[in-house]
Protein backbone atom coordinates (compact mmCIF):
# COMPACT_ATOMS: atom_id res chain seq x y z
CA UNK A 1 0.00 0.00 0.00
CA UNK A 2 1.41 3.28 -1.22
CA UNK A 3 -0.24 6.67 -1.20
CA UNK A 4 1.24 9.80 -2.02
CA UNK A 5 0.76 12.70 -0.49
CA UNK A 6 1.57 16.42 -1.51
CA UNK A 7 3.48 17.41 1.25
CA UNK A 8 5.92 20.03 -0.32
CA UNK A 9 8.12 20.28 2.67
CA UNK A 10 8.67 16.62 3.69
CA UNK A 11 12.45 16.66 1.70
CA UNK A 12 13.42 20.00 2.39
CA UNK A 13 12.54 20.52 6.00
CA UNK A 14 15.51 19.56 7.84
CA UNK A 15 14.78 20.91 11.33
CA UNK A 16 15.61 17.33 13.17
CA UNK A 17 14.24 19.25 16.28
CA UNK A 18 10.81 20.00 15.10
CA UNK A 19 8.46 18.86 17.97
CA UNK A 20 4.60 18.54 16.38
CA UNK A 21 1.81 18.77 19.01
CA UNK A 22 -1.35 17.36 16.91
CA UNK A 23 -4.43 17.15 17.77
CA UNK A 24 -8.31 15.67 16.46
CA UNK A 25 -10.61 17.07 17.44
CA UNK A 26 -14.60 15.51 17.41
CA UNK A 27 -17.68 15.98 18.81
CA UNK A 28 -17.51 13.37 20.94
CA UNK A 29 -13.20 13.06 22.07
CA UNK A 30 -10.44 15.08 21.41
CA UNK A 31 -7.08 13.06 20.81
CA UNK A 32 -3.72 14.88 21.48
CA UNK A 33 -0.08 13.55 20.36
CA UNK A 34 3.42 14.73 20.55
CA UNK A 35 5.12 14.07 17.43
CA UNK A 36 9.05 14.38 16.49
CA UNK A 37 10.74 14.32 13.23
CA UNK A 38 12.08 11.24 12.25
CA UNK A 39 13.80 12.13 9.07
CA UNK A 40 11.36 12.32 6.60
CA UNK A 41 8.50 10.60 8.80
CA UNK A 42 7.09 11.58 12.89
CA UNK A 43 7.31 9.15 15.53
CA UNK A 44 4.72 9.54 17.98
CA UNK A 45 6.12 10.20 21.37
CA UNK A 46 3.09 10.73 23.62
CA UNK A 47 -0.26 10.61 23.27
CA UNK A 48 -3.95 11.62 25.59
CA UNK A 49 -7.66 11.57 24.26
CA UNK A 50 -10.14 13.71 26.46
CA UNK A 51 -13.86 13.60 26.79
CA UNK A 52 -15.02 16.75 24.68
CA UNK A 53 -17.82 18.15 25.93
CA UNK A 54 -16.20 17.72 29.48
CA UNK A 55 -14.14 20.57 28.59
CA UNK A 56 -15.30 24.36 28.47
CA UNK A 57 -12.80 25.20 25.50
CA UNK A 58 -10.29 23.55 23.70
CA UNK A 59 -7.34 25.26 25.40
CA UNK A 60 -8.13 23.84 28.17
CA UNK A 61 -7.23 20.56 27.03
CA UNK A 62 -3.65 21.43 25.29
CA UNK A 63 -2.68 22.82 28.95
CA UNK A 64 -3.66 19.83 31.23
CA UNK A 65 -1.84 17.60 28.46
CA UNK A 66 1.06 19.53 27.94
CA UNK A 67 0.93 20.13 32.09
CA UNK A 68 0.20 16.26 32.50
CA UNK A 69 3.09 14.93 30.07
CA UNK A 70 5.45 17.49 31.74
CA UNK A 71 6.71 18.72 28.73
CA UNK A 72 10.10 20.85 28.94
CA UNK A 73 10.57 21.40 25.16
CA UNK A 74 7.82 23.81 23.95
CA UNK A 75 6.42 22.46 20.66
CA UNK A 76 7.43 24.18 17.44
CA UNK A 77 3.74 23.84 16.25
CA UNK A 78 0.34 22.85 16.96
CA UNK A 79 -1.81 21.56 14.37
CA UNK A 80 -5.30 20.40 14.34
CA UNK A 81 -8.37 18.73 12.12
CA UNK A 82 -11.11 19.41 13.45
CA UNK A 83 -15.12 18.69 12.46
CA UNK A 84 -16.66 21.68 10.86
CA UNK A 85 -15.65 23.70 7.97
CA UNK A 86 -12.03 25.68 8.64
CA UNK A 87 -12.26 29.22 6.96
CA UNK A 88 -8.98 31.82 7.25
CA UNK A 89 -7.60 29.27 10.13
CA UNK A 90 -10.59 29.88 12.23
CA UNK A 91 -13.71 27.23 12.67
CA UNK A 92 -16.84 26.80 14.54
CA UNK A 93 -17.07 23.23 15.59
CA UNK A 94 -20.53 21.34 14.09
CA UNK A 95 -21.16 19.16 16.79
CA UNK A 96 -19.45 21.00 19.49
CA UNK A 97 -19.75 24.46 20.93
CA UNK A 98 -16.44 25.56 20.39
CA UNK A 99 -15.29 27.90 18.11
CA UNK A 100 -11.00 28.05 17.24
CA UNK A 101 -8.84 30.78 16.07
CA UNK A 102 -5.53 29.84 15.04
CA UNK A 103 -4.29 33.45 15.62
CA UNK A 104 -5.87 33.60 19.41
CA UNK A 105 -4.46 29.79 20.15
CA UNK A 106 -0.76 30.90 19.41
CA UNK A 107 -1.53 33.90 21.77
CA UNK A 108 -2.77 32.24 24.68
CA UNK A 109 -0.53 28.93 24.29
CA UNK A 110 2.47 30.45 23.82
CA UNK A 111 3.26 28.23 20.51
CA UNK A 112 5.02 29.62 17.32
CA UNK A 113 2.79 28.76 14.91
CA UNK A 114 -0.92 27.08 15.05
CA UNK A 115 -2.38 25.25 11.89
CA UNK A 116 -6.24 24.09 11.67
CA UNK A 117 -7.16 21.98 8.74
CA UNK A 118 -11.20 20.01 8.51
CA UNK A 119 -10.41 16.30 10.19
CA UNK A 120 -11.16 14.93 7.11
CA UNK A 121 -8.26 16.81 5.43
CA UNK A 122 -6.27 15.48 8.20
CA UNK A 123 -7.29 11.99 7.60
CA UNK A 124 -6.15 12.20 4.13
CA UNK A 125 -3.08 13.50 5.31
CA UNK A 126 -2.68 10.84 7.43
CA UNK A 127 -2.45 7.98 4.95
CA UNK A 128 1.40 9.57 4.69
CA UNK A 129 2.43 7.81 7.95
CA UNK A 130 -0.37 4.41 7.74
CA UNK A 131 0.66 0.84 7.25
CA UNK A 132 -0.65 -2.01 5.39
CA UNK A 133 -2.20 -3.42 8.09
CA UNK A 134 -3.96 0.01 8.87
CA UNK A 135 -6.12 -0.47 6.09
CA UNK A 136 -8.69 -3.40 5.15
CA UNK A 137 -10.49 -4.57 1.76
CA UNK A 138 -13.72 -4.09 0.69
CA UNK A 139 -13.45 -4.53 -3.04
CA UNK A 140 -9.99 -4.27 -4.75
CA UNK A 141 -8.78 -4.53 -8.93
CA UNK A 142 -6.12 -6.14 -10.36
CA UNK A 143 -5.32 -3.24 -12.50
CA UNK A 144 -5.56 -0.13 -10.53
CA UNK A 145 -6.85 3.08 -12.47
CA UNK A 146 -4.67 6.56 -11.25
CA UNK A 147 -7.48 9.12 -10.27
CA UNK A 148 -8.70 10.91 -7.74
CA UNK A 149 -10.01 9.24 -4.38
CA UNK A 150 -12.84 9.81 -1.64
CA UNK A 151 -13.14 9.70 1.55
CA UNK A 152 -16.35 9.08 3.64
CA UNK A 153 -16.12 8.92 7.34
CA UNK A 154 -19.33 8.35 9.71
CA UNK A 155 -18.37 8.91 13.25
CA UNK A 156 -20.39 11.53 15.73
CA UNK A 157 -21.18 13.35 12.64
CA UNK A 158 -20.33 12.70 9.20
CA UNK A 159 -17.20 13.59 7.40
CA UNK A 160 -16.38 13.81 4.13
CA UNK A 161 -13.41 14.67 1.63
CA UNK A 162 -11.98 14.05 -1.78
CA UNK A 163 -7.81 13.39 -2.67
CA UNK A 164 -7.34 15.36 -5.88
CA UNK A 165 -4.67 13.36 -8.10
CA UNK A 166 -2.46 15.51 -9.50
CA UNK A 167 -0.83 13.33 -12.05
CA UNK A 168 2.26 12.50 -9.23
CA UNK A 169 0.62 12.98 -6.05
CA UNK A 170 -2.91 13.58 -4.05
CA UNK A 171 -4.02 16.93 -2.76
CA UNK A 172 -6.38 16.06 0.12
CA UNK A 173 -9.30 18.87 0.15
CA UNK A 174 -12.13 19.23 2.52
CA UNK A 175 -15.67 19.35 1.70
CA UNK A 176 -19.37 19.24 4.12
CA UNK A 177 -21.10 17.61 1.94
CA UNK A 178 -22.54 15.34 4.55
CA UNK A 179 -24.72 18.26 5.21
CA UNK A 180 -26.24 17.99 1.85
CA UNK A 181 -29.86 16.81 1.53
CA UNK A 182 -30.91 13.18 2.30
CA UNK A 183 -31.97 11.72 -0.73
CA UNK A 184 -35.22 9.14 -0.51
CA UNK A 185 -35.66 6.54 -3.04
CA UNK A 186 -37.38 4.27 -1.91
CA UNK A 187 -41.20 4.24 0.20
CA UNK A 188 -39.17 2.99 3.19
CA UNK A 189 -36.44 6.35 2.57
CA UNK A 190 -39.79 8.44 2.41
CA UNK A 191 -41.30 7.43 5.67
CA UNK A 192 -38.22 7.71 7.29
CA UNK A 193 -37.92 11.27 6.05
CA UNK A 194 -41.26 11.94 7.01
CA UNK A 195 -40.50 10.93 10.47
CA UNK A 196 -36.86 12.38 11.37
CA UNK A 197 -38.47 15.56 9.89
CA UNK A 198 -40.73 15.75 13.62
CA UNK A 199 -37.60 16.63 15.13
CA UNK A 200 -35.35 18.60 12.57
CA UNK A 201 -36.34 21.02 10.06
CA UNK A 202 -34.04 19.41 6.97
CA UNK A 203 -32.71 15.94 7.29
CA UNK A 204 -29.16 15.78 5.77
CA UNK A 205 -27.17 12.63 5.48
CA UNK A 206 -25.41 12.72 8.51
CA UNK A 207 -28.35 13.12 10.10
CA UNK A 208 -28.99 9.22 8.86
CA UNK A 209 -25.32 8.32 8.21
CA UNK A 210 -23.76 9.12 11.72
CA UNK A 211 -23.18 6.88 15.13
CA UNK A 212 -26.33 9.00 16.48
CA UNK A 213 -28.11 8.39 12.63
CA UNK A 214 -28.12 4.34 13.33
CA UNK A 215 -30.46 4.53 16.61
CA UNK A 216 -32.46 7.06 14.85
CA UNK A 217 -33.08 4.32 12.12
CA UNK A 218 -33.60 1.49 14.56
CA UNK A 219 -36.43 4.47 16.75
CA UNK A 220 -38.36 5.12 13.20
CA UNK A 221 -38.35 0.79 12.78
CA UNK A 222 -40.18 0.20 16.47
CA UNK A 223 -42.01 3.54 16.91
CA UNK A 224 -43.27 4.62 13.48
CA UNK A 225 -43.69 0.98 11.82
CA UNK A 226 -44.12 -0.62 14.94
CA UNK A 227 -41.51 -3.51 15.02
CA UNK A 228 -41.41 -5.07 18.45
CA UNK A 229 -38.49 -4.35 21.48
CA UNK A 230 -37.75 -7.68 23.09
CA UNK A 231 -37.79 -7.29 26.83
CA UNK A 232 -34.13 -8.24 27.56
CA UNK A 233 -33.12 -5.66 24.70
CA UNK A 234 -34.84 -2.60 26.18
CA UNK A 235 -33.33 -3.69 29.19
CA UNK A 236 -29.42 -3.46 27.59
CA UNK A 237 -30.77 0.06 25.91
CA UNK A 238 -31.06 0.82 29.90
CA UNK A 239 -27.96 -0.45 30.94
CA UNK A 240 -25.81 1.36 27.89
CA UNK A 241 -25.36 4.94 27.87
CA UNK A 242 -24.16 4.44 24.26
CA UNK A 243 -27.92 3.25 22.36
CA UNK A 244 -26.00 2.80 19.30
CA UNK A 245 -23.63 0.40 20.29
CA UNK A 246 -26.14 -1.85 21.52
CA UNK A 247 -28.02 -1.86 17.80
CA UNK A 248 -24.70 -2.13 16.18
CA UNK A 249 -23.85 -5.48 18.46
CA UNK A 250 -27.13 -6.38 18.56
CA UNK A 251 -27.06 -6.87 14.97
CA UNK A 252 -23.51 -7.73 14.26
CA UNK A 253 -24.53 -10.84 16.82
CA UNK A 254 -28.00 -11.39 14.86
CA UNK A 255 -29.49 -11.44 17.88
CA UNK A 256 -32.72 -9.07 16.74
CA UNK A 257 -34.38 -8.70 13.36
CA UNK A 258 -35.15 -5.19 13.74
CA UNK A 259 -31.62 -4.16 14.95
CA UNK A 260 -30.17 -6.37 11.83
CA UNK A 261 -32.74 -4.42 9.53
CA UNK A 262 -31.77 -1.13 11.08
CA UNK A 263 -27.96 -2.31 9.79
CA UNK A 264 -28.77 -3.23 6.66
CA UNK A 265 -30.54 0.22 6.58
CA UNK A 266 -27.69 2.29 7.67
CA UNK A 267 -25.08 0.24 5.21
CA UNK A 268 -27.52 0.93 2.11
CA UNK A 269 -27.41 4.78 3.05
CA UNK A 270 -23.97 4.60 3.75
CA UNK A 271 -23.32 3.15 0.31
CA UNK A 272 -25.68 5.62 -1.81
CA UNK A 273 -23.87 8.30 -0.29
CA UNK A 274 -20.65 6.91 -0.97
CA UNK A 275 -22.06 6.67 -4.30
CA UNK A 276 -22.89 10.07 -4.70
CA UNK A 277 -19.50 11.74 -3.23
CA UNK A 278 -17.31 8.99 -5.66
CA UNK A 279 -19.65 10.63 -8.73
CA UNK A 280 -19.11 14.18 -8.07
CA UNK A 281 -15.49 13.70 -7.88
CA UNK A 282 -15.18 10.98 -10.33
CA UNK A 283 -12.69 8.75 -7.42
CA UNK A 284 -11.45 6.21 -10.22
CA UNK A 285 -8.49 5.89 -7.53
CA UNK A 286 -10.89 4.70 -4.77
CA UNK A 287 -13.03 4.97 -1.90
CA UNK A 288 -11.68 4.93 1.53
CA UNK A 289 -14.29 4.46 4.61
CA UNK A 290 -12.94 6.26 7.76
CA UNK A 291 -14.22 7.45 10.65
CA UNK A 292 -15.08 5.43 13.90
CA UNK A 293 -18.28 3.26 12.74
CA UNK A 294 -16.87 1.22 9.52
CA UNK A 295 -14.03 -0.20 11.27
CA UNK A 296 -16.11 -1.42 13.92
CA UNK A 297 -19.08 -2.69 11.49
CA UNK A 298 -16.10 -4.66 9.05
CA UNK A 299 -17.88 -7.32 8.74
CA UNK A 300 -21.24 -6.28 7.69
CA UNK A 301 -19.59 -4.08 4.98
CA UNK A 302 -17.69 -6.96 3.46
CA UNK A 303 -21.00 -8.69 2.78
CA UNK A 304 -22.31 -8.01 -0.71
CA UNK A 305 -25.11 -5.41 0.19
CA UNK A 306 -22.67 -2.95 0.81
CA UNK A 307 -20.96 -2.65 -2.54
CA UNK A 308 -24.25 -3.75 -4.18
CA UNK A 309 -25.79 -0.62 -3.59
CA UNK A 310 -22.78 1.58 -4.00
CA UNK A 311 -22.53 0.70 -7.70
CA UNK A 312 -26.29 0.95 -8.24
CA UNK A 313 -26.81 3.93 -10.95
CA UNK A 314 -28.60 4.79 -13.76
CA UNK A 315 -25.55 5.26 -16.69
CA UNK A 316 -22.45 4.75 -14.51
CA UNK A 317 -22.49 1.71 -12.63
CA UNK A 318 -20.06 0.18 -15.21
CA UNK A 319 -17.53 3.08 -13.70
CA UNK A 320 -18.66 2.35 -10.20
CA UNK A 321 -17.55 -0.94 -10.48
CA UNK A 322 -13.96 0.07 -10.81
CA UNK A 323 -13.78 1.83 -7.67
CA UNK A 324 -11.44 0.42 -5.23
CA UNK A 325 -13.42 0.16 -1.76
CA UNK A 326 -11.30 -0.15 1.18
CA UNK A 327 -11.37 0.88 4.87
CA UNK A 328 -9.34 2.75 7.14
CA UNK A 329 -8.68 1.13 10.54
CA UNK A 330 -6.27 3.36 12.32
CA UNK A 331 -8.34 4.85 14.58
CA UNK A 332 -5.29 7.43 14.49
CA UNK A 333 -5.75 8.32 11.13
CA UNK A 334 -6.76 12.42 11.31
CA UNK A 335 -4.09 12.51 14.52
CA UNK A 336 -1.33 11.44 12.31
CA UNK A 337 -2.49 13.15 9.41
CA UNK A 338 -2.37 16.72 11.20
CA UNK A 339 0.81 16.05 12.59
CA UNK A 340 2.23 15.22 9.26
CA UNK A 341 0.41 18.49 7.62
CA UNK A 342 1.40 20.50 10.35
CA UNK A 343 5.27 19.27 9.75
CA UNK A 344 5.26 18.93 6.12
CA UNK A 345 1.97 20.43 4.70
CA UNK A 346 2.00 23.69 2.81
CA UNK A 347 0.43 26.37 4.48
Amino acid sequence: MSYSLYLPNKDKNSNKDMIVLAADIGGTKTSLGLFKMNGSALSLLREATFPSKAHATFNEIVKKFLLAQEILQQPTILSIGVAGPVLDNKVKLTNLDWELDGELLQQDLGIGNVVIINDLEATAYGLAGLHEEDIATIFDKEQLVQGNMAILAPGTGLGEAGMFWDGSAFRPFATEGGHSDFAPRTDIDQELQAYLKQSTGIVNWEYVVSGPGIFRIYSFLRDAKGYKEPAWLKENFKNESNPTAVVTHTAMRELDATCILAMDLFVSYMAREATSLALKLKATGGLLLGGGIPPRIYPLLRKELFREQFIQNERMTELLQEIPIKVILNSKAALIGAAYYGAFGDY
